[in-house]
This record gives structure tokens, C-alpha cells and sequence, in this order.
């Protein structure tokens, strides 16, 4: 039983990589059961009896992509002290993956919040509710850095997000759509810049 179990879930696992892997290329809406039952090769009723319908394969795409973002960037950080060495550890790791991930792939993030912006329902909530919760971990990390002493004072913690992720969106655009191979060490000066007007 415990084997069967396994092999479910890892047949799960597989369907929602192959699931991810369509939306980076395609986007969150390509997403449709044959599409991944093709890619995996299961049934569609082989694929729908392991995640159920497309808009729970959606949602299952999203956090997967937020689980494999935090672990990439997040999670690493944690290693280091809080306050600034965190947070600049947080930043020059999200800046490398842009270069190394996103450069090929789409930000599920970044890509999803523009194909779904004008439409409501769960899909959309949820990859809401996922980029929330990545920018509250974010601005968590910044406050930290200005009760350290790291930060002025007066930083607005919202503000420094919100320039951060404008930074890292820009990156993604140079980096998907210009192509420009230098696009790490750029968004890396502009990060330095940024916060050289934030430092205490």
C-alpha cells in the first residue's frame, strides 16, 4: 500500500513539473489536462484522478512555482543574519534567478499577474494571495533591517518593496525580451544604488 502511495505521489509530482513547465512556456491559461496527460504519458482520466480538474492543476501550479521560488530565493537567505546581510542575500539571489531561470523560463509571478489581471476568480486569488505572501516575507526582511540599525529610521518598508520588485520586473523584461546577457550585473548596480539611499 505504502509503495502504490509513493508511486502516486510521485506520478503527481510529475504531472505538476510537466503542468509548470507548460505554463512558463505557454502561460497559466494553456494549462489544460490532455496538454499534460500528452507530456507525462497518462490518460486525461489518469491525470484528472490524481490532481482533479485544470483549475486545481492551475492552483497546484502556482504554489509549486512559489515553493521552488522561496527555495531558491528565500529560504538560502535565512542563512544569514537578519537585517541587511538577509535582505541583500534575498535580492542578488532573486536577481540570479532572473538571469539563470527566468531568463528561459516565465515568472510564473510576473507573467501570471499580467495574463490574469483583469479577470476574477480562484486562479487569479490565489496567484494573488501567493505574490502577497512573498511581499510580505520581503517587507518583513526590510523591517528587520531598519530595527537593526542597518536602514534609516524613516524607510518606508512598503516603498523599498515595491522598488525592489519594479527593479527585479525590470530585469525580467531585459532578460526575456531584450536579451541582454548583462542583465544580472546591471540590475546588481541598480540594486547597490538603491540602497545606497536607504542605508543608515
Amino acid at each position: 500500500m505504502e509503495a502504490r502511495t509513493a508511486r502516486s505521489e510521485l506520478t503527481r509530482t510529475a504531472i505538476v513539473g510537466a503542468a509548470l513547465d507548460l505554463a512558463a512556456a505557454e502561460g497559466l491559461e494553456a494549462i489544460s489536462l490532455q496538454a499534460v496527460a500528452d507530456r507525462v504519458g497518462l490518460s486525461k482520466s489518469g491525470v484528472f484522478s490524481r490532481v482533479g480538474s485544470r483549475e486545481a492543476l492551475q492552483l497546484a501550479v502556482v504554489e509549486e512555482f512559489g515553493r521552488r521560488f522561496l527555495a531558491d530565493v528565500f529560504v538560502p537567505a535565512m542563512q544569514q543574519p537578519k537585517g541587511l546581510p538577509r535582505l541583500d542575500e534575498i535580492v542578488r539571489r532573486w536577481i540570479v534567478r532572473v538571469r539563470d531561470v527566468e531568463s528561459r523560463t516565465n515568472c510564473i509571478f510576473t507573467a501570471g499577474a499580467f495574463e490574469l489581471d483583469d479577470r476574477d476568480g480562484a486562479l487569479r486569488d490565489h496567484l494573488h494571495a501567493e505574490v502577497a505572501r512573498w511581499r510580505s516575507a520581503l517587507r518583513r526582511t526590510v523591517v528587520q533591517a531598519i530595527e537593526a540599525g542597518h536602514l534609516k529610521p524613516d524607510t518606508d518598508a512598503d516603498q523599498l518593496v515595491c522598488e525592489v520588485c519594479a527593479m527585479v520586473m525590470g530585469a525580467l523584461h531585459d532578460a526575456r525580451f531584450m536579451r541582454d546577457p548583462r542583465v544580472a550585473e546591471r540590475a546588481m548596480s541598480t540594486w547597490q544604488r538603491l540602497l545606497s539611499t536607504y542605508l543608515a
